[in-house]
């Protein structure tokens, strides 16, 4: 959805507020697209003393998988940004400012690369999540290790006296 912000632009203390939902279902991590569920993108641009601030919250629940137990679970997922938007750029090197285009930007288009960028690298379902077992493959979260405890072999001669 392109966002028109023409009729702000020159009204200061007025405002444009959106509130919409996002499917990014099809947004691939590593072989998993953890939006299932609808991505509420809510926001507003305001017009403070002649600058344009966009507020924008993007709120959903993905579906993951943990990165050491391999256990599914719901994770909700926020991402809040701030921009300035303006009709042209004096530095280049600002990724604070949103540069329009004819007075308006691609809303879902930045929606969609705040949530790209913002996703984590890592899914724990816990932070103490102690994975599985390298011998039995259990989950040590739920269980404990079958796996038969070699003595190690510097002390076999200490072992043979007992």
């Amino acid at each position: 959805m392109r966002l028109d912000v023409r009729r702000i632009i020159n009204t200061p203390g007025d405002g444009i507020a959106f509130n919409e939902e996002l499917d990014l279902s099809d947004v691939d991590f590593g072989g998993l697209c953890p939006a299932v569920r609808p991505v509420s993108v809510v926001g507003a641009v305001r017009n403070i003393a002649g600058m344009l601030q966009l507020h924008m919250d993007v709120d959903t629940v993905l579906a993951c998988v943990c990165d050491r137990c391999g256990a599914e679970f719901d994770k909700p997922f926020h991402v809040s940004l701030e921009r300035m938007l303006a009709n042209e750029l004096e530095d280049e090197e600002n990724d604070d400012i949103l540069l329009l285009e004819d007075g308006s930007f691609d809303l879902d288009e930045l929606a969609r690369e705040s949530f790209i960028l913002n996703m984590d690298t890592k899914t724990l379902c816990r932070e103490d999540c102690k994975g599985l077992c390298p011998g039995c493959g259990a989950n040590l979260n739920v269980e404990t290790c079958r796996c038969k405890k070699e003595p190690d072999p510097r002390w076999a001669a200490l072992q043979k006296l007992l």
